[in-house]
C-alpha cells in the first residue's frame, strides 16, 4: 500500500496466447503460491495489465469457505446479479498484516478470457464472488480498505484476531 502503481487503472491485454502473457501468469502463480494467497492481480507485482488469478482448495485461513476453482482471468468484466451485499473480512498481500470488514456483492457473473483466448463466463456467489471482486478491484486501482464502511472494522490482524494465524490474501 502506498505504491502508486496500485492506484492506477490497468490496461487491457491486447494479445492472448503469447509467451509474454504466459510468463506473466507463471510469475503470478509462483508469487501467489509462495505467499499462500487466494488470488493475485498483475498490478500487485508491478504489471499494469488486466490479468487476475485466483483459486484455492481447503485453506486454514478460510475454514468455512467453499473451494474456488483455479482460474486465470484476462480482461475480466463483472456484473452483479442483484443488489444484495454481504460484509466479510478481507486481507491483501498489498496491505500486509491487516484485515477489514468489506461489503461485496453476494452474487455476480464474471466473464473474460483464459491465457489462450478461450472465453470464460461464470455465475458465482459467496466466497468465490468475494475473491473475484477483490482481485478485479486491483485492476481499477482500488484496495479493499477503500471499500470499508466503518474504519472501526479495520486493523492489524493480530489485534483483531488474537491467537489466530491468518495470512494476507
Amino acid at each position: 500500500m502506498g505504491d502508486p502503481r496500485l492506484l492506477q487503472v490497468a490496461r487491457p491485454v491486447e494479445r492472448l496466447g503469447t509467451p509474454e502473457l504466459q510468463a506473466l501468469i507463471t510469475d503470478m502463480e509462483d508469487t501467489m503460491r509462495a505467499l499462500n494467497g487466494a488470488g493475485l492481480a498483475a498490478p500487485q507485482i508491478g504489471v499494469g495489465l488486466r490479468v487476475v488469478i485466483f483459486g484455492m482448495a481447503a485453506n486454514p485461513r478460510y475454514p468455512d469457505a467453499e473451494p474456488v476453482p483455479r482460474t486465470v482471468l484476462v480482461n475480466p468484466v463483472i456484473t452483479p446479479l442483484d443488489e444484495e451485499l454481504e460484509e466479510g473480512w478481507e486481507g491483501c498481500l498489498s496491505v500486509p498484516g491487516m484485515r477489514g470488514l468489506v461489503p461485496r456483492h453476494l452474487r455476480l457473473r464474471y466473464s473474460g478470457f483464459d491465457a489462450e483466448g478461450g472465453a470464460i463466463e461464470r455465475s458465482v456467489e459467496g466466497f468465490h464472488a468475494r475473491v473475484v471482486q477483490h482481485e478485479c478491484d486491483h485492476l481499477d486501482g482500488v484496495l479493499y480498505p477503500m471499500r470499508i464502511r466503518d474504519l472501526r472494522n479495520f486493523g492489524f490482524t493480530e489485534v483483531l484476531f488474537p491467537g489466530q494465524i491468518l495470512e494476507d490474501d
